[in-house]
């Protein structure tokens, strides 16, 4: 059957018998269609749209060609409609006609942007496009969409407090810094100390009455007496504790916005005077220094350590040097701030310098603590560095206890996901490389809390020689001696060296034996072999961090237990430097002034 075809323009090109056209209006019409949201100066190419279809009553076939500019970003339902409309076309092919459409665009659109990609590129490599010119023509077209849709953010409070900080620390200003800081943390332990001596008070007055009570139970007290008496002594702490609590903060909010208008006031006179004086407007000018004697006896008095310190080189070919040190201390030793207050002086402790220093730098100073899985428990060393975090306002960062606050809601959405993570894995293929117990306690189900090995972390600016705490879950397994590189602990400290190589943390101390405390079962074979592990896993992560790039971890420490033996420690500080590569100086000896030629074999 012979067909009739016009090039370049819209026909329905029917059967010889039948007789039908369009006037050239629709033509040019449909034409522009297929021009929608083209812009002057973007380039284009005529494609050619072929659809045949039948008929219902005769086994005809009809044959539709639409030129069809490619690309084509108008709507295709529009395009096929009024198709559709000028053509008279039956209503039943709009179910073929639109797919077809879409498929032809799709297809040519591909086609066209493959083609003018593989133009350009040809163009790059013969040098017929300026790639410098292309550079600045998208960083410009950057710029101005970035200018005219973006909104204009400038520095947040946070952001500014942080620059003038670095910028007056490392400034004359440093000195006057830090007895402000330190006549802050006097008034905050003062108020602190005064809260414990009240609530001591309290609760030993209360002990004394419950003691009473008891002693007369079924004479001049029942059963209902004592319970509303211990109610009774619940809510008199509850208050008592509030009252002391609401006050503690509302000092620290005081001192927290002074601090930040005296450093904007002082910024102001450090940039107009060379010789930076005190302000006269300075707390230390305000208020008179106060000495007490509240706090432990452990805080006055000296700190006496046992350590070691060695120069390492790790890595095959690139190698990196480490100072490593074991020491023996109370891990809260590096949290602690010890008041200087004697002689009505303002000092504060010399490791503070270091750590406002190093505070906004890529000098981090880092502190793995061991934990308990319940985030911020009010028992053992969680309090007690709750109580060491509490004694000084945080300047810079959220308190601690905001913080963990923080924490207690991202980790239900953590412990959420590894719940359905695992109940995904039918087969239990995960468990491999756990301990008995792990497994045990994994397939159990409780998954509520954190489990052992995770990690989170904590921000300060007012801890002694720390700001950045691991916080990483153990359980009573680290006591056996059979765990191996595989347990969840070695595993999160895995994740710890990760995490301060990413961090700009370059100073990590690490307990290596995996405990704070001596006990009975710590035998000096036990030791060796707990260090022997450690040892060994830490120097593996660190050449494996090595190759991850970041930061590199300049100072590494080994924190043994305090009140462990000098022998104990003798012993693992000569396996230290066995373990890892010791750095030693080559000592040559002559005889004489004269150089002596070696004899070859």
């Amino acid at each position: 059957m012979h067909m009739r075809r016009f090039v370049k323009s819209y026909r329905l090109l029917e059967p010889l018998q039948a007789n039908g056209r369009i006037g050239i209006k629709t033509e040019q019409s449909l034409l522009a269609s297929s021009r929608v949201m083209m812009t002057a100066d973007q380039e284009s190419v005529e494609r050619t749209f072929v659809f045949q279809f039948p008929t219902c009553t005769t086994k005809q076939e009809y044959r539709l060609e639409v030129p069809i500019y490619i690309p084509y970003s108008g709507s295709i339902k529009e395009l096929t409609q009024r198709l559709i409309s000028s053509f008279k076309l039956p209503c039943y092919v709009e179910k073929d006609l639109q797919p077809a459409l879409v498929k032809f665009v799709k297809e040519q659109t591909i086609k066209y942007y493959d083609d003018v990609s593989e133009k350009l590129i040809q163009s790059a490599r013969s040098g017929d496009i300026d790639v410098e010119e292309v550079i600045k023509t998208w960083e410009k077209a950057f710029r101005q969409e970035t200018v005219e849709y973006t909104e204009p953010q400038g520095a947040t409070d946070e952001e500014l407090f942080s620059t003038v900080y670095h910028k007056l620390v490392h400034s004359p200003a440093l000195e006057a810094m830090l007895q402000v800081e330190h006549s802050y943390a006097l008034a905050v332990r003062e108020l602190t100390g005064q809260r414990d001596e009240q609530v001591a008070a309290l609760i030993q007055k209360q002990t004394q009455e419950m003691a009473s009570a008891v002693e007369g139970f079924n004479v001049y007290s029942s059963e209902q007496d004592i319970n509303q008496l211990a109610a009774h002594h619940f809510e008199d702490q509850n208050l008592l504790q509030g009252k002391w609590n609401s006050e503690v903060d509302t000092l620290k909010e005081t001192q927290r916005k002074e601090y930040r208008e005296w450093l904007m006031k002082m910024l102001e006179e450090h940039q107009t005077n060379v010789t930076l004086p005190t302000p006269t407007n300075s707390p230390l000018t305000a208020r008179a220094p106060r000495i007490f004697h509240s706090g432990s006896q452990e805080d006055n008095m000296p700190v006496h350590r046992l350590e070691e310190s060695f120069t390492i080189h790790l890595g095959s070919q690139m190698k990196q040097m480490h100072n490593i040190r074991i020491l023996s201390a109370d891990v809260l030793d590096f949290c602690r701030i010890r008041p200087q207050a004697s002689s009505g002086s303002l000092d504060p402790q010399p490791q503070r310098l270091q750590t406002a220093l190093a505070l906004y730098s890529n000098d981090l100073y880092g502190l793995v603590i061991l934990t308990d899985s319940h985030i911020g428990s009010y028992s053992g060393l969680s309090k007690e560095l709750n109580e060491v975090c509490q004694h000084s306002t945080d300047f810079h960062f959220p308190s601690v206890d905001d913080q963990l606050e923080k924490i207690r809601d991202e980790a239900k959405e953590a412990v959420a996901w590894r719940q359905s993570h695992w109940g995904r894995s039918s087969s239990g293929e995960h468990l491999v490389t756990l301990t008995s117990s792990e497994k045990q306690s994994r397939r159990s189900g409780s998954t509520k809390n954190l489990q052992t090995g995770d990690v989170y972390i904590t921000r300060h600016s007012n801890l002694a020689e720390v700001h950045v705490i691991f916080h990483m879950v153990v359980d009573d397994s680290l006591r056996s001696s059979d765990i191996n590189s595989r347990h969840p602990v070695i595993l999160g400290l895995r994740n710890i060296l990760k995490t301060a190589c990413s961090k700009d943390i370059t100073t990590l101390t690490v307990p290596v034996l995996l405990v704070h405390e001596m006990t009975e079962e710590m035998t000096v074979a036990w030791c060796t072999k707990r260090a022997e592990l450690v040892f060994k896993c830490v120097k593996g992560f660190m050449i494996e961090t090595a190759s991850w790039g970041g930061s590199e971890l300049k100072n590494l420490q080994f924190l043994v237990p305090k009140g462990i033996s000098e022998e104990v420690f003798g012993t693992l500080a000569t396996m230290l430097p066995s373990i890892f590569r010791v750095s030693n100086p080559l000592v040559f000896k002559a005889s004489s002034s004269t150089p002596h030629t070696p004899k070859s074999g």
